[in-house]
């Protein structure tokens, strides 16, 4: 099923999140109340900076591997070029 996504979120100190969710609004709800990862929860608050066109699982996870090892400078530009918002 093509519903998967990835997001990236950016914390209050700058650093960026990447993740995957076939449910954004869930995903991000979790994050807030604290409960989606320990990275969110500890760089609190956060704004969702990024998301990419939906694709099927395997694709999203390829994704989020190739922009969690790029280097930060990498990721923004990443950023702009996946971002729909």
């Amino acid at each position: 099923m093509d519903n998967w996504l990835v997001y990236i979120l950016q914390c209050i100190d700058g650093t960026l999140y990447c993740g995957i969710t076939n449910n954004l609004e869930k995903r991000l709800e979790a994050h807030k109340s604290g409960k989606g990862s320990r990275y969110v929860r500890a760089h609190m608050p956060f704004r969702l900076v990024a998301t990419s066109p939906m694709m099927c699982k395997s694709e999203a996870m390829r994704l989020e591997y190739f922009v969690k090892r790029a280097p930060k400078k990498d990721k923004i530009k990443m950023v702009s070029l996946i971002c729909l918002r």
